[in-house]
């Protein structure tokens, strides 16, 4: 069986195939894209009996993961700790390359047998991102009312009442009492 480690970035990610001896049988970078698990696929084609292990599966490699999940394969979840643990105590070589970071993932998955294997999301992880973004519109939303208040409370003589406070009325009033304003 061999163990294909993937080192996942935000514009390409690394792949390198190593056998059951640790040496490595190939290796790949791939654009990151829509056809990106194509690309890997075609890659890895030559060995049928394949387990993909992708460093942070939860994080930046997280929708790389869920593509080869969805398309069948068998992925797990190597946390960027032990791959980095990995790296440093082979010995190999001191440069940090994407290639030897995805080999150290590699490695990881093969030396470590009780990985977390990555699961199919549901839909509702498309919802809850779009509740999280909701949620920080809201906050800084609010945010910018009470900094634009506690502005024109410092502008306006005994401040402005937080009954009467509409910014788009405070903006029009502020607007007409500017003595620098243009007239036009």
């Amino acid at each position: 069986m061999q163990v294909i480690g993937v080192d996942p970035h935000k514009g390409s990610h690394t792949a390198v195939a190593i056998g059951s001896d640790e040496s490595v049988i190939a290796s790949v970078r791939i654009a990151a894209s829509r056809r990106q698990v194509d690309r890997l696929l075609v890659f890895a084609a030559p060995w049928p009996e394949r387990v993909w292990a992708v460093e942070g599966a939860q994080g930046v490699g997280r929708m790389l993961a869920q593509q080869l999940v969805a398309r069948g394969e068998r992925v797990v979840d190597v946390p960027p700790s032990l791959s980095t643990r990995v790296r440093v105590l082979s010995g190999r070589s001191g440069r940090k390359t994407d290639a030897h970071d995805a080999r150290a993932v590699a490695v990881a998955a093969l030396r470590q047998p009780n990985l977390a294997v990555v699961a199919a999301e549901d839909s509702s992880r498309g919802l809850r991102l779009l509740s999280d973004r909701r949620a920080q519109l809201t906050a800084a939303r609010t945010q910018t009312v009470t900094r634009l208040h506690g502005l024109l409370a410092e502008l306006v003589e005994g401040g402005v009442p937080p009954s009467r406070f509409q910014p788009s009325r405070q903006r029009r009033s502020f607007a007409a009492s500017d003595p620098w304003a243009r007239s036009t």
